[in-house]
Protein backbone atom coordinates (compact mmCIF):
# COMPACT_ATOMS: atom_id res chain seq x y z
CA UNK A 1 0.00 0.00 0.00
CA UNK A 2 1.40 3.38 -1.03
CA UNK A 3 1.59 6.30 1.36
CA UNK A 4 0.77 8.78 -1.42
CA UNK A 5 -2.07 8.05 -3.85
CA UNK A 6 -3.76 9.68 -6.82
CA UNK A 7 -6.03 12.50 -5.69
CA UNK A 8 -4.13 13.28 -2.46
CA UNK A 9 -3.14 16.87 -1.69
CA UNK A 10 0.61 17.18 -1.17
CA UNK A 11 3.07 19.94 -0.27
CA UNK A 12 6.46 20.23 -2.00
CA UNK A 13 9.38 20.03 0.47
CA UNK A 14 12.34 20.96 -1.77
CA UNK A 15 13.24 22.34 -5.16
CA UNK A 16 12.07 25.36 -7.16
CA UNK A 17 8.43 24.84 -6.17
CA UNK A 18 9.13 24.48 -2.43
CA UNK A 19 6.08 25.31 -0.30
CA UNK A 20 3.49 24.92 -3.08
CA UNK A 21 0.60 22.51 -2.76
CA UNK A 22 -1.26 20.55 -5.39
CA UNK A 23 -3.22 17.39 -6.11
CA UNK A 24 -1.45 14.21 -7.22
CA UNK A 25 -2.41 13.31 -10.80
CA UNK A 26 -0.32 10.17 -11.34
CA UNK A 27 1.78 7.85 -9.16
CA UNK A 28 4.54 5.65 -10.59
CA UNK A 29 5.41 3.23 -7.73
CA UNK A 30 8.15 1.33 -9.57
CA UNK A 31 9.98 4.56 -10.41
CA UNK A 32 9.09 6.17 -7.04
CA UNK A 33 7.76 9.27 -8.81
CA UNK A 34 4.61 11.39 -8.67
CA UNK A 35 3.12 14.04 -10.95
CA UNK A 36 1.48 16.92 -9.11
CA UNK A 37 -0.92 19.38 -10.80
CA UNK A 38 0.76 22.74 -11.50
CA UNK A 39 4.10 21.73 -9.96
CA UNK A 40 7.47 21.09 -11.70
CA UNK A 41 6.32 22.57 -15.00
CA UNK A 42 8.45 21.60 -18.01
CA UNK A 43 8.44 22.77 -21.62
CA UNK A 44 8.32 20.28 -24.46
CA UNK A 45 8.58 20.94 -28.20
CA UNK A 46 5.77 18.97 -29.84
CA UNK A 47 5.56 18.26 -33.58
CA UNK A 48 2.41 17.18 -35.35
CA UNK A 49 2.19 13.40 -35.55
CA UNK A 50 1.40 12.08 -39.02
CA UNK A 51 -2.23 11.09 -39.42
CA UNK A 52 -3.40 12.88 -36.26
CA UNK A 53 -5.37 16.07 -36.75
CA UNK A 54 -6.15 17.07 -33.15
CA UNK A 55 -2.59 16.96 -31.79
CA UNK A 56 -1.47 20.11 -29.98
CA UNK A 57 1.72 21.44 -31.58
CA UNK A 58 4.36 23.99 -30.65
CA UNK A 59 5.91 24.44 -27.23
CA UNK A 60 3.75 22.71 -24.62
CA UNK A 61 4.05 23.28 -20.89
CA UNK A 62 3.20 20.27 -18.74
CA UNK A 63 3.93 18.79 -15.33
CA UNK A 64 7.05 16.68 -14.95
CA UNK A 65 7.53 13.77 -12.58
CA UNK A 66 9.29 14.31 -9.27
CA UNK A 67 10.57 11.92 -6.63
CA UNK A 68 7.95 11.16 -4.00
CA UNK A 69 10.39 11.88 -1.17
CA UNK A 70 10.20 15.59 -2.15
CA UNK A 71 6.49 15.80 -1.29
CA UNK A 72 4.59 15.40 1.97
CA UNK A 73 0.93 14.49 2.34
CA UNK A 74 -1.39 17.23 3.62
CA UNK A 75 -3.89 15.75 6.06
CA UNK A 76 -7.50 16.43 4.99
CA UNK A 77 -8.58 16.58 8.66
CA UNK A 78 -6.02 18.88 10.31
CA UNK A 79 -4.64 20.59 7.17
CA UNK A 80 -0.98 20.08 8.15
CA UNK A 81 1.73 18.28 6.24
CA UNK A 82 2.32 14.94 7.89
CA UNK A 83 3.88 11.55 7.66
CA UNK A 84 1.60 8.60 7.07
CA UNK A 85 1.08 5.67 9.37
CA UNK A 86 -0.96 2.52 8.91
CA UNK A 87 -3.51 0.79 11.13
CA UNK A 88 -5.88 -2.13 10.75
CA UNK A 89 -9.63 -2.33 11.31
CA UNK A 90 -11.17 -5.12 13.39
CA UNK A 91 -11.76 -7.19 10.26
CA UNK A 92 -8.15 -6.79 9.09
CA UNK A 93 -8.42 -4.01 6.48
CA UNK A 94 -5.38 -1.73 6.33
CA UNK A 95 -5.90 2.06 6.18
CA UNK A 96 -3.77 5.22 6.31
CA UNK A 97 -3.55 7.41 9.43
CA UNK A 98 -2.26 10.96 9.97
CA UNK A 99 0.66 10.87 12.40
CA UNK A 100 -0.08 14.40 13.73
CA UNK A 101 -3.79 14.24 14.53
CA UNK A 102 -4.31 10.47 14.55
CA UNK A 103 -7.40 10.54 12.32
CA UNK A 104 -7.92 8.19 9.40
CA UNK A 105 -7.00 9.62 6.00
CA UNK A 106 -9.11 7.07 4.15
CA UNK A 107 -11.28 4.28 5.42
Amino acid sequence: MNKIRKGDTVKVLSGDDKGKTGAVQYVYPKKERVIVAGINMMKKAQRRAPGQVKTQTGIIEREGPMHWSKVALVCPNCGKQTRVGFEFTADGVKYRVCNKCGNAIDK
